[in-house]
């Protein structure tokens, strides 16, 4: 059952990096030391909690939504509309994935190429931003958090390995958080905010992109991709 899965923690595998060491650290003590997070945002209630609460720990704090073919429009939608209700500034940056052979042709490490493609792009964006003023502090470093939990699985995402090769950290794991914990604590933190319970994504279901549902092996095309969406009743 998803309830159960939601539950439970996924061990850390040989391609974890520091960044996403299950239970290493505190989520209100990584917050504490950090003054300045740039927030990878899908759109999700994962990312959606994080940016919330480093907001409300007082972190100087930008979303970035990387726009690529392989994720739906609702997932644009809801990022928007909760970093607009949170006073957030989200940068969304467009990616033409399929034009990235080694991801169109959809290998099984398709995970791990998109996220390094990914972070690179939201990197970028973060330095431009920096050199543009847009960080208070310009000469200091902003690292960049994603929304990884503590019931993802190294041993069924390749992008976990990504995420370490790029220095992204991942907050939420790192606390040792599962899905179902993050799930409440969006609740819990929106209602500290006077906010309706469902206002950080808390009751969305867990979404992967467009990309997941094509076979392994079978190129990734917009044809390709929106048969999948059709599919799934996401046309």
């Amino acid at each position: 059952m998803a309830g159960d899965r939601e539950a439970r923690l996924a061990a850390d595998g040989p391609d974890v990096g520091e960044g996403q060491r299950l239970g290493a650290e505190p989520l209100e003590a990584f917050l504490a030391r950090t003054p300045r997070l740039a927030v990878a945002f899908s759109g999700g209630c994962d990312s959606a909690y994080l940016l919330a609460a480093a907001r409300a720990a007082g972190c100087e704090v930008r979303a970035y939504r990387v726009d690529t073919a392989f994720q739906p429009a609702f997932e644009r939608d809801d990022a928007a509309r909760v970093a607009a209700a949170l006073g957030v500034p989200l940068t969304t940056i467009p990616l033409d994935v399929l034009a990235c052979d080694d991801v169109a042709a959809n290998p099984p490490d398709r995970c791990y190429r998109c996220k390094r493609l990914i972070f690179d792009a939201i990197r970028a964006q973060v330095e431009r931003d920096a050199a543009a003023g847009l960080w208070g502090d310009a000469g200091a470093a902003v690292p960049i958090a994603d929304g990884t939990n503590g019931s993802d699985d190294p041993a069924r995402r390749p992008g976990f390995r990504a995420l370490a090769e790029r220095g992204v950290v991942s907050p939420l794991r790192r606390a040792g958080l599962a899905k179902a914990d993050v799930r409440a604590a969006a609740r819990a933190l929106a209602a500290r905010e006077g906010a309706d319970s469902d206002a950080l994504l808390a009751a969305k279901p867990s979404f992967p992109c467009l990309a997941v549902f094509v076979g392994e092996g079978a190129p990734l095309t917009p044809a390709s991709l929106a048969e999948a969406a059709r599919a799934r009743g996401l046309a």
